[in-house]
Formats: structure tokens, sequence, C-alpha cells
């Protein structure tokens, strides 16, 4: 009998929820405290962030490859699979952090150069990134453990690992920032070193995690030993998923440069728009998250019934909670605007977009959850190709005739929003349902006997 029987989608969930919300607002943090001390500074620390966070979409997709491989390792009872597995994407995305790392330290004053940064903010965002950037292959290897450790069920671990690196990280920023007990203040490069140091300790903790939650030995030393197939593997799964990713912010990209000739209102009408979206399709993320652990194990073990109904399950808890949390958010709207500005064209228009959430955010949660699930049983490809067709041939499209060309403005590309997720989510819907994922699972085929 398989370990997932026990789990359940609320206990693999909630740590995963409270987790995300950690990175979003403690993402703010490093901000929200230098503002106290320069605005300059919050400047440069926001461009060189922009270059780290390209770098961590790069870790994450050795991170994705190896969670739905350890899952269905797992789920199979292939336990000396699962740790291989471990073992050779903790040793990749070792070397690919060295390497980025080295990048970002001899180029990142040429990354800042080609993003126009102005000369004023050179020195403080060259230290940032330098020092941050320097030491990237640390959260390379965080994620990576953190993917491993998810993937057998322990969420509430990595849950914990956060939220220390966190606490971590603030009170290094506020003794560095205001310098209390003589401390000496050194502004943006003691935020960088405050990162770096709770990174770091997060590291060696989440390292002992591991090596506790793994049931068994991971061989390090068997490295040259393990086969290739596993790397080829992770890679099958984590290049199109990182396609995906590119593709949607690219995107994205895209459609706010036409939100930038509506003019800079919408622009920021959209930026407070989208900061209140986050809390709604939390939930929807955390729930795709749970799902994608609990049908990798059920794939693994050959229970193809059960992960078949477990994502249509989740399907409809994302899409009640997600339609709800867009309701109370609506319904508060104008208070919840009324946090970022007294603009009252920006809290009217942002309202008529929340509004529109309650269409938007239930297609997204198809979106989130089922591809996730076929992602976990390893059909991963439909999913980019239905991604790239759909946000580059009807949402861009549809973004700009709708608001620039019909002069419908940001609700018209809500509207582009919604009908692309919609039919996105329904296309994902059909593949499900057709169950042509049964037989792409990546574990041996007759787990069954050597389980026995």
């Amino acid at each position: 009998m398989g370990k997932h029987k026990k789990m359940t989608l609320f206990a693999l969930t909630w740590p995963i929820f409270i987790e995300i919300l950690l990175h979003m607002l403690m993402g703010n943090a490093d901000t929200l405290m230098l503002s106290q001390y320069s605005d300059n500074s919050v400047a440069a620390v926001g461009v060189s962030n922009q270059i780290l966070s390209l770098v961590i979409v790069m870790f994450g997709f050795i991170a994705t490859g190896t969670s739905v491989l350890v899952a269905q390792h797992f789920g199979a009872k292939e336990h000396a699979k699962a740790a291989e597995v471990s073992v050779i994407s903790i040793i990749t995305n070792l070397s690919f952090g060295l390497i980025l790392s080295l990048v970002v330290i001899f180029f990142g004053t040429y990354f800042l150069e080609l993003m126009d940064l102005p000369a004023e903010l050179m020195d403080e965002a060259t230290t940032y990134l330098r020092i941050v950037g320097g030491f990237a292959f640390i959260q390379s290897l965080i994620m990576t453990m953190g993917a491993i450790i998810r993937s057998y069920g322990f969420t509430r671990d990595t849950m914990y690992v956060t939220i220390g690196m966190n606490i971590l990280n603030v009170i290094g920023n506020y003794f560095f920032i205001f310098g209390p007990f003589g401390f000496p203040v050194l502004g943006v490069e003691g935020v960088a070193i405050s990162t770096t140091v709770s990174r770091t300790i997060g590291l060696i903790v989440i390292s002992y995690l591991l090596i506790k939650r793994v049931n068994q030995p991971l061989p390090f030393k068997k490295i040259t030993k393990i086969p290739i197939i596993h790397l080829k593997n992770i890679l099958k799964i984590g290049v199109p998923s990182a396609g995906e990713h590119l593709s949607y912010n690219s995107s994205q990209m895209l459609i706010t440069y036409f939100i930038t000739i509506i003019g800079t209102q919408a622009l920021t009408t959209k930026v407070y728009t989208q900061n209140i979206m986050m809390f709604i399709f939390l939930f929807s993320i955390a729930i795709s998250q749970g799902t994608q652990i609990m049908i990798g194990h059920m794939i693994g073990a050959k229970e193809f019934d059960q992960a078949y109904k477990r994502c249509l399950a989740s399907l409809k808890w994302a899409i009640a909670i997600s339609f709800l949390s867009a309701m109370i958010c609506s319904f508060f709207s104008d208070t919840l605007f009324g946090i970022f500005t007294d603009n009252p064209e920006i809290i009217k228009v942002g309202g008529t977009l929340i509004l529109l959430t309650l269409l938007l955010e239930p297609g997204r949660a198809f979106n989130l959850v089922i591809i996730s699930a076929l992602r976990a049983a390893g059909d991963v490809k439909l999913p980019v190709y239905m991604g790239i067709v759909s946000m580059w041939g009807i949402s861009v499209p549809l973004a700009y005739f709708l608001s620039i060309q019909f002069g419908l403005g940001l609700v018209g590309i809500w509207i582009a929003f919604i009908i692309d997720e919609w039919f996105r989510g329904l296309v994902m819907l059909w593949r499900w349902r057709t169950r042509a994922w049964e037989k792409k699972s990546f574990v041996s085929r007759t787990v069954t006997e050597e389980a026995v």
C-alpha cells in the first residue's frame, strides 16, 4: 500500500500555501525596509532583482523535473531510483548554479548597462547583484532539495525553512539598515549580505532535513555510475515547462507594452490589480502543487483511476476557492485599492477588473491544476504547445485589438486574459479526460512485479 494513501490534499497543500505566501510577502521585505533608507537604493535593488529572478527561473526547470520523477519513483516503491534522481538533480543544479553565479559576477555590470540603469544607481545595483547573484548557486540547491523533500510528502519541512530564512533576513536587514547597538549601516550591501547569510543557513538546515527524510542513503559516492537516463528524464519534463514559463512571461511583457501605450495611469492600475489578484490565485497554485505530488505518487503506483479522480476533485476545489476569493476581493475592492492609492479613477477601473476576475480566476484554476496533473503523469508536451498557441494566438492579438483598436483599455486586456485561460483550460480538461497521460509514466512498466 502506497504512502500517499495517508496523504490528504489539505495536509500537503496548506504548508505550500504558507510558503508561497511568504515568498510573495517577503519578496517585498528588502524593498520596504530599504525605503526607510533611500529611494535610490530601492530602485537599484529592484532592477538587480529583475535580473536575479530570471536566474531563479533557470534553476526552476531542473527542480520541476526532479519533483515529478521523485514522486513517481516513490509511488512505485523504487526508492533507489528516487535517490539516484535526487543526487543527479542536486549535482546538475549545483553545476548550473555555479556557472550562472560566475556569469553574474563577471557580466553583472554589463546586464545593468543593457537595462539603461541611471549612473547614480549603478554602484549600489552592482554591489547587490554581485553579492546575491554571486551566491545564486545556494538558491539552486535550496530549490532542488526543497523539491525533493516536498515530493516525499514533507511539505511542512520546506515551509519551516522558508519561515526561518525570512525571519533571519528581516533581522539582518534591520541591523544593516538601521545600525542598532553600534552595528555598521551598510544599506544595500548589508541587505545583500543579510539575504546571502540567511540563505546559507537555510541551505544547511534543508540539507540536514533531506538526509533525515529520504528513507535511504543518497548515492553521492556513486555519481559516475548513476544512469544518464535520469538526467534525460529530468530535462524532458523541465525544459518544456521552462518554455511555457518563458512564453507566458514574454507575452505578458508585450501586453504590458500595450498598456504603456494606453497611459501611465493604466500601468499603475494593472500593477495594483495584479498585486491583489496574486492573493486570489495563490490558492490555486498551492492546490496544483499538492495535487502534483499526490498524482506523481499515484502514477508511480499505477493507480490511474485514483489519479484521474484526484485531479478532477482538486479542480473543483480550486475553482470554488478562487471564485469565492475573487468575490470577497470584489466586494472590498475600494478598500483594497485604497491601501495603494487615493486616485478615484484607478480605484474605479481596478474595481471593474477585480469584478472580471470572477470569470478569469476559475479559468486559470483549470490551467494550474490540470497542467500540474498532466506534468505529474509525464504528459508535458501538449500543455506547452497549447500554451504557446493560446498566449500568442489569442491573448496577445486580442489584448491589442480590444484595448487599443476598440478603445476598451484595461477591460479589453482582461477580456483577452479570460478567453485565453478558458480556451486553454477546456483543452487541458479534454486532454485529461482522454487519459492519454496513462502511457507517459517514467517509472518501469513492471512496477507491480518489482514491488511484490
